[in-house]
């Protein structure tokens, strides 16, 4: 109410800016993110890195509205300003992702890896995008890599099983499975994915089933649990912050 007040008292782009947040923060999603990209591109020509963080939020108020490729549309906006911006590919690339837009969500982990190398959590993104492009030697080659780089991380464990399980080396991805689940907490996301996958190894060993090999390369892409953009975490945790945009 405060914001919406300053804003009909001629608050100009920052009292807006600050009702678009409101908004995001209450769930309206769709309304925050229409808004955020109104106030985009109205920022004056010479501000462009503020212009480019507003669309950064914008795209992040379209994932949150399911609204991936209203999200993808805007931070390709941002890049045009920020093109040396890894976490931006990266936001993007899981927006191609939730669309199932395997080559540009790699092409964007791609881009993100030239900028920041060896980021892990990169890497295992990347291998999940090859697993569901029907890659799995590439996908095992980033799940490795990323392994090398942090051996217990969790994801890439999980990556690394599904790899194995579309390879047909059963064995090895239940041993990556159990692993998760020793360095996990119980009841976390990765140990209910793990714990299927090693009840499925289990099953289909037992029934003789060779059609598991193909799960892997089947299962919705998602990593930590999540599908939303890093810019999540911009500007202290989220979008409960106003930028002073006039």
């Amino acid at each position: 109410p405060a914001a919406e007040k300053w804003a009909g008292e001629g608050g100009g782009l920052g009292a807006r800016h600050c009702v678009a947040i409101a908004l995001f923060e209450i769930g309206k999603f769709e309304q925050a993110a229409t808004q955020l990209e109104t106030i985009a591109r109205d920022v004056a020509p010479e501000r462009p890195g503020l212009r480019a963080e507003v669309y950064i939020q914008a795209g992040q108020a379209w994932m949150e509205a399911n609204h991936a490729e209203d999200a993808a549309r805007v931070q390709s906006q941002a890049l045009g300003v920020k093109p040396n911006d890894p976490d931006l590919w990266i936001d993007r690339g899981l927006s191609y992702a939730a669309i199932r837009a395997w080559p540009r969500a790699i092409s964007d982990f791609d881009k993100a890896l030239e900028l920041r190398p060896k980021d892990v959590e990169t890497l295992v993104l990347r291998a999940a995008s090859w697993r569901n492009a029907g890659e799995p030697g590439k996908a095992m080659a980033d799940a490795e890599y990323a392994l090398r780089i942090a051996p217990d991380h969790s994801e890439g464990l999980l990556e690394r099983g599904f790899a194995f399980l579309v390879l047909g080396d059963r064995a090895a991805a239940s041993a990556d499975f159990s692993k998760v689940l020793s360095l996990v907490p119980a009841g976390s996301e990765a140990a209910r994915r793990a714990g299927e996958r090693i009840g499925e190894v289990v099953r289909a060993e037992h029934d003789h089933r060779p059609e598991l090999a193909e799960h892997g390369a089947q299962a919705i892409f998602r990593v930590n649990g999540r599908h939303r953009p890093r810019a999540l975490k911009r500007g202290g945790g989220g979008l409960n912050y106003c930028f002073a945009v006039d």
